[in-house]
């Protein structure tokens, strides 16, 4: 049987002297790993970058059995693009460890965050935009493997207005002024995540990342006996400092 589709490179693993078993995120087909055979020469590595935008055939036997990736050039080559923002690079490892971690083989949940991923991965070049949009998609990650955040009403008394925390236990949203006696306990909600047009300082980037890492580690990972990915620990440390102007 054969599929082709449109794939972002999330990795790989040599296999034999030059072979390569890529791991990529399809538009179509969720996760997906095939065999390049050549894949793992120094002519080819560049192509097969994480991040990279690649177009693809599949050939196998069996769907759920490893087959066979023919790949065309790459449509999209962002590394080479980013290689001066060493931060941004650590944003592509982030953002692909986690999906490769997430995501089983075939795990068709993965298609919904195509079009989010190359957004975001087209955007790592703004510096000024990204770092929002990357807590951004964390939140839509978490949606689309059934994790989602209750951000849209405080959980105490069901207004929309004034939100401010987040509950470690249950993702739902609450307003400071109806919790102030657990406020040691809750997470920062940073306006941003709730409004579009709030702008998201630095701060409030740590804030997010701290919400969505709790959510990510203990709903996700956790529940796979998976530690947290150790690109997105370094993305979110590094983040947390303040960075140069």
């Amino acid at each position: 049987m054969q599929w082709r589709d449109e794939g972002l490179v999330l990795g790989g693993r040599k296999f034999g002297e030059s072979g390569l078993i890529l791991d990529v995120l399809t538009r179509e087909r969720g996760r997906r790993s095939g065999l390049v055979y050549g894949g793992a020469s120094r002519k080819k590595r560049a192509q097969y970058e994480p991040g990279n935008t690649v177009e693809l055939s599949w050939s196998g036997r069996l769907e759920e059995q490893l087959g066979r990736f023919d790949v065309a050039e790459s449509s999209r080559q962002r590394a080479s693009r980013l290689i001066d923002l060493p931060l941004a690079l650590n944003a592509v490892a982030s953002i692909c460890a986690l999906l490769r971690g997430a995501l089983n083989e075939g795990d068709h949940a993965g298609s919904a965050l195509f079009a989010a991923t190359e957004l975001l991965l087209d955007q790592l070049d703004n510096t000024e935009v990204w770092p929002a949009l990357y807590v951004r998609w964390e939140l839509g990650l978490l949606a689309a493997l059934g994790f989602g955040l209750d951000l849209d009403a405080c959980a105490v008394s069901g207004s929309n207005d004034g939100l401010t925390h987040v509950s470690p236990r249950t993702g739902r949203a609450v307003k400071g002024s109806e919790a102030e006696e657990y406020l040691d306990r809750l997470f920062d909600l940073p306006n941003f995540l709730i409004d579009a047009r709030s702008p998201a300082t630095e701060q409030d980037i740590a804030h997010g990342l701290e919400l969505t890492g709790h959510f990510i580690e203990r709903r996700l990972f956790n529940t796979m006996n998976r530690d947290m990915p150790e690109p997105r620990r370094r993305l979110a440390a590094k983040l947390a400092r303040p960075q140069s102007p």
